[in-house]
C-alpha cells in the first residue's frame, strides 16, 4: 500500500501546483492529486513485471543458443536456474496483475534495450553468478534473487530512470516508493501460494479519507494558515522564504489541526523530512523553528486537540 509519506508528498505538491498554476478549481486540483496517487500504484504493477520481462529475455537467448547450427555445449544445456526461478514464475502467472496491466495498457514492451540493459547488469552482478553456480536451489534462494535484482539493479539503472520519466510525468520521484511496495510483495511471498499478494492501494479507507481531507482542508485554509505562520517569520526578509516552504508549514499546521488521532511528533517529523527533498537547503531547520512555535501557539489556544495515539506528543 501507499505510505503515509508518499500521501503527504503528493498533497504537498498538488498544493503547490494548484497555487503556481493560479487554479480556481479545487474539484479540478483534487481530481489531478487522485489521479498522480493512482499512477503510483500503476507504476508498482509495472515495477513488479519488469523481472518477468528480464526472464523472459533470458530465456530468448536460451533457445537462440539451441537453435544454433553450430550450438556450444553450454547452448545445448544451460543454465537454466534463473529462467525457473519459482518467484519470478509465480509472478508471471499473476492473473490479477496481468489483467491489471492489459487493463491498464503497462508493460515494457515498447523498452527491449532498457531490459536488455537490465539483463547484462544482472548476469554480471556478483550475487547473480553466485546464485547460478549454487549447489542447490530454493524458494528462499529465488526470492533472495529477485530481491537483489531490485535493490542492486533496479534502483541504480539511469536508463531505468529516464524510460520511466518519458513514460509518465506522474512518476518522478515515485521509483524508490513503488520498488519499496515491490520489495514487500516479494517477503510476502510463500512457496505454494496460489495467488501473488498484491498490495492493496490504500492500507485503510482512512488513508483515502485522509488525502481529500488534508488536501482539501489546507486549500481552504491556505491564507489564514499562511498569515498565522507569518507571525512567526517576521524576522525573515519575505522574499527569502520559499513558495515551498509555506506550502509544507500550511499543509503540516492544516494536519495538526484536523487530524487529532496523529501525534504532533509524526506531523511535525513527517513535514520536516518532506522540506530536506522538496525545498531550499537549510528549508528544514527554518520549518523545524517555526513549526515548533506554531505548535506552542496553537496548543495554548487549545487548537491542536489530540485524542488516542495523538496524546504522545512530542
Amino acid at each position: 500500500m501507499l505510505s503515509r509519506r508518499l500521501l503527504r508528498i503528493k498533497i504537498v505538491k498538488a498544493l503547490y501546483s494548484h497555487f503556481k498554476s493560479e487554479s480556481d478549481s479545487l474539484i479540478v486540483s483534487e481530481k489531478n492529486l487522485l489521479f498522480s496517487i493512482d499512477k503510483t500504484y500503476d507504476l508498482y504493477h509495472q515495477l513488479l513485471w519488469l523481472v518477468v520481462d528480464v526472464a523472459n529475455y533470458a530465456e530468448n537467448r536460451i533457445e537462440l543458443g539451441r537453435r544454433k547450427k553450430l550450438p556450444t555445449p553450454e547452448e545445448l544445456n544451460p543454465n537454466t536456474r534463473f529462467v525457473d526461478n519459482r518467484v519470478i514464475a509465480a509472478i508471471r502467472d499473476s492473473e490479477e496483475l496481468t489483467d491489471y496491466l492489459q487493463r491498464k495498457k503497462l508493460g515494457w514492451v515498447q523498452y527491449p534495450e532498457l531490459i536488455k540493459r537490465l539483463y547484462i547488469l544482472l548476469t554480471d552482478s556478483d550475487f547473480y553468478r553466485q546464485h547460478m553456480n549454487g549447489s542447490t536451489g530454493s524458494f528462499k534462494g529465488d526470492a533472495a534473487l529477485v530481491e537483489k535484482f531490485y535493490t542492486r539493479i533496479v534502483c541504480e539503472c539511469e536508463a531505468l530512470e529516464e524510460v520511466i520519466e518519458e513514460q509518465s510525468i506522474f512518476w518522478t520521484d515515485d521509483v524508490d516508493f513503488a520498488t519499496i511496495m515491490v520489495l514487500r510483495t516479494l517477503s510476502d511471498m510463500r512457496e505454494g501460494r496460489q495467488e501473488l499478494p498484491l498490495l492493496p492501494q490504500y492500507k485503510s479507507d482512512d488513508d483515502r479519507e485522509y488525502v481529500r481531507e488534508l488536501f482539501r482542508h489546507a486549500l481552504v485554509h491556505f491564507r489564514e494558515y499562511a498569515e498565522y505562520i507569518g507571525r512567526y517569520t517576521s524576522n525573515w526578509e519575505v522574499e527569502r522564504i520559499a513558495f515551498m516552504d509555506n506550502v509544507i508549514m500550511v499543509a503540516a499546521m492544516s494536519e495538526l489541526i484536523a487530524f487529532p488521532s496523529i501525534p504532533v511528533k509524526v506531523t511535525l517529523d513527517e513535514f520536516i523530512e518532506i522540506a530536506k527533498y522538496y525545498s531550499t537547503p537549510g528549508s528544514s531547520t527554518f520549518i523545524n523553528g517555526v513549526l515548533d512555535k506554531v505548535v506552542e501557539a496553537l496548543t495554548a489556544e487549545k487548537r491542536i486537540q489530540k485524542t488516542g495515539r495523538g496524546l504522545l506528543d512530542k
